[in-house]
């Protein structure tokens, strides 16, 4: 495993971190799948252990994701252990009827990181994140207060936000433009590449990267086809339709003669197009099963610069249609 610094701050990261959103388990907001389906929870703990085995220190999940028990089995297989680095996410709860709501207020925000830390069973959290705030949250500054207070009080070390999976530019810009924050997780990968500009802007400013949803829903793995379907308690159920399946398998017709060129899986390619940017910090795929933590974790590489281009260029001819689509109907 290879290590990189996070932005300005002391923290080295695993450049493959673990994205925790999956072992959180088959959550509802009332009948919104807000999981991914059915999860035991003794294959989520080898997953944790597994993935520690093999390097990775960054553990990213959020309050959220199982409606906190993501949080609950990190802690439960971590703990303190000052070995590891734990990033979580705080604005999201759901209201008595089952609703999401969105919540950034200062009373909120200290009160949920009290309740992540007795989760997550430590008492800093060391990279804590806005989770999906927008510019109007960040203008009205009630969530600033409250991270500045939490760092003051040494309940977290670090903070910044999780950008929005379509449009990044609106708050990367603003926390940009007033020195906000210690970094960015968005969405960067070889079909969704709407935050490359933010990534270089965000490397010249000192902020550290997490590029999550690397695999986009499973689609850059090769391990499904047009004819894939998913449960209704899992949310891909909704987000990779026939419609997306198929033309997102059609267009990546085109990148995958790369993997035989570099004799690795289309997993592999697809981590390896990520990590080809300097400016990222750490990758996080969804891990969920030991064997996910092994896939996951080898055979990446950096690409020729060509290839890494050619990949941008398909972007604009290619992927942006994708992209508008699962925008509208997702």
């Amino acid at each position: 495993m290879q290590y990189r610094a996070f932005g300005n701050t002391d923290l080295q990261v695993s450049e493959v971190g673990f994205g925790a959103w999956g072992i959180g388990g088959p959550a509802m907001a009332g009948d919104i799948p807000i999981g991914w389906g059915d999860v035991k929870d003794d294959t989520s703990i080898k997953a944790l252990q597994k993935a520690f085995d093999l390097g990775i220190n960054f553990y990213d999940t959020a309050d959220f994701y199982g409606l906190g028990h993501s949080e609950e089995l990190i802690g439960q297989v971590f703990g303190s252990h000052q070995d590891i680095i734990v990033a979580t996410k705080v604005g999201h709860r759901l209201a008595n009827d089952q609703s999401i709501v969105v919540d950034y207020s200062k009373e909120y925000i200290l009160k949920a990181c009290e309740d992540s830390l007795h989760r997550l069973r430590r008492d800093t959290i060391d990279y804590y994140q806005l989770h999906t705030a927008k510019k109007a949250d960040l203008e009205r500054g009630e969530c600033l207060e409250a991270l500045e207070q939490l760092k003051k009080e040494g309940k977290i070390r670090y903070w910044g936000v999780s950008l929005n999976t379509y449009t990044p530019e609106i708050e990367a810009n603003y926390m940009l433009d007033h020195q906000l924050g210690n970094g960015f997780q968005l969405v960067f990968n070889m079909i969704n590449q709407q935050a490359l500009g933010i990534v270089e802007k965000a490397q010249q400013a000192g902020m550290g990267i997490i590029a999550r949803m690397p695999l986009q829903f499973g689609l850059l793995t090769g391990k499904f086809t047009k004819g894939s379907r998913f449960d209704t308690n899992d949310h891909r159920h909704f987000r990779l339709t026939p419609e997306v399946l198929a033309t997102s398998l059609d267009a990546l017709e085109e990148v995958w003669p790369l993997t035989e060129k570099y004799g690795i899986s289309k997993t592999e390619l697809s981590m390896s197009f990520i990590l080809s940017f300097e400016a990222v910090s750490t990758v996080i795929p969804g891990i969920k099963t030991s064997e996910q933590a092994e896939k996951n974790t080898q055979g990446t590489l950096k690409l020729a610069k060509e290839d890494r281009d050619f990949i941008v260029s398909l972007f604009e001819s290619k992927f942006k249609t994708i992209l508008q689509y699962m925008q509208k109907h997702g």
